[in-house]
């Protein structure tokens, strides 16, 4: 009996040492961070349940299993030492521009855009893993040299283009905007003037100004001048380069604008007044407002929802699954999902302000960049804020390549916050 008591507690030790081995490894992690993103997968697959429980669709289940996946994708990587990305940054950037090329090649349409290639029963969207692509990439170029003069700038928008452009030729407007979204994110922490990021924002304002609001571009394209006469070397000509750039990119405005297909154009504009069209590309984003609108303050309960048990509302479980929060869990669920998002960001920053050098800094920078963009944009297109992009919420939405990509972020992130400087013990 003694000698089996022995066994049994040599045992439980044995087991006692590899289990704390494994947490060891990653004993520097954000805990907060990874229980929040674990909790809103979670509650996304409920989500999407609840959106498709009237159908056979089991969308759910691979969501909560992709999920499951990414959870250990992201622990295999939090104990892989980040800073080896460094000396393949530019191999990353290769294998990312030659996955969208084959996207372009081999890939197939859905949903007016040829943006996933099929292997097997899977269809895998590459757009979405080169976000990361492009990340690690960024990091790397402003890592060795921060965005602290002109040069270092247009560098790093030169390394963006190429992988940027092959996304809008499939085209994937929403992609589009999230890799605009990370570059700038990224070279602003990288040391880059508040009043140069105002002047490289100011083109994408004048497309809109230039042909909707004569006298506002005016007062833009003053601002403009003054910026680049006090803050750009050569100011005559820095500023004449900037007015003349402002003035070039509205009037071509109008030739981007026929160059777009009706339902982008219809994507763009409906959302200032959906009942134009109620019941074409108007009708998604007014039925999901009347959702959101009938959950009130506390929602009508789970699996409850009129609009979403009865699919009023189109793909509802992938770009619009926060439709389902507000009908079925009202104001208060809503409020704690943006809380929930906001915790995300905030140890996000932290990890960026707490990161050993500035490789892992940028990352987590960048990835913050990319969630915060996707879902402050994916909200408000689904309350008539913004226009509708197909960008999904983070964790929530239902899409395998993309849950998978902010996990493969999740987990970069969690290795720059798990070989940070140790804390000391008391």
């Amino acid at each position: 009996m003694v000698r089996r008591q022995s066994l049994i507690s040599r045992k439980l030790s044995g087991f006692n040492e590899r289990f704390s081995f494994i947490f060891r490894d990653i004993a520097q992690i954000d805990w907060l961070l990874f229980v929040l993103v674990t909790g809103l997968t979670v509650f996304g697959g409920l989500m999407i349940r609840s959106a498709e429980r009237h159908t056979t669709a089991l969308d759910w289940w691979q969501h909560w299993l992709f999920g499951a996946g990414g959870v250990a994708i992201a622990l295999f990587l939090a104990r892989c030492r980040y800073e080896s990305l460094l000396k393949w940054h530019w191999l990353t950037y290769l294998l990312t521009n030659l996955s969208l090329i084959a996207v372009i090649v081999l890939g197939v349409t859905a949903n007016g855009a040829q943006s996933w290639i099929n292997i097997g029963s899977f269809n895998v969207q590459p757009s979405e893993f080169a976000k990361v692509g492009l990340i690690i990439t960024l990091a790397a170029l402003l890592h060795h040299r921060p965005a602290d003069n002109l040069f270092a700038i247009a560098r790093v928008f030169v390394v963006t283009a190429i992988p940027w452009v092959l996304i809008m030729a499939q085209p994937d407007l929403g992609t589009g905007l999230v890799f605009g979204a990370i570059t700038l994110g990224m070279i602003y922490w990288a040391n880059a003037k508040l009043p140069w990021m105002i002047i490289l924002l100011s083109p994408l304002a004048s497309v809109f100004l230039f042909n909707l609001l004569f006298p506002a571009w005016i007062v833009l394209a003053i601002i403009i001048a003054v910026l680049a006469w006090f803050t750009l070397p050569y100011r005559f000509l820095s500023t004449f380069i900037v007015v003349a750039t402002n003035l070039a990119v509205g009037k071509l405005g109008e030739v981007f604008w026929g160059l777009l297909k009706e339902y982008q154009k219809d994507r763009l504009t409906l959302f200032l007044d959906p009942e134009k069209n109620p019941l074409g590309g108007g009708y998604q984003l007014i039925q999901s407002r009347i959702a959101i609108g009938s959950g009130e303050l506390l929602g009508r309960g789970l699996h409850q929802g009129t609009q979403t048990q009865l699919n009023f509302i189109p793909e509802q479980h992938t770009d619009f699954i926060f439709s389902v929060v507000g009908e079925e869990f009202g104001f208060v669920g809503s409020i704690l999902v943006l809380i929930a998002f906001w915790l995300v960001c905030w140890r996000l920053l932290v990890i960026a302000n707490t990161a050993k050098e500035n490789f892992g800094s940028l990352i987590a920078i960048g990835v913050l960049s990319m969630i915060a963009f996707q879902a402050i944009l994916n909200i408000s297109m689904t309350v008539g804020l913004a226009p509708i992009t197909g960008i999904p919420l983070p964790w929530l939405s239902y899409g395998r390549s993309s849950l998978l990509t902010n996990f493969i972020a999740l987990g970069l992130v969690e290795s720059v916050a798990n070989y940070r400087p140790r804390k000391r013990l008391y």
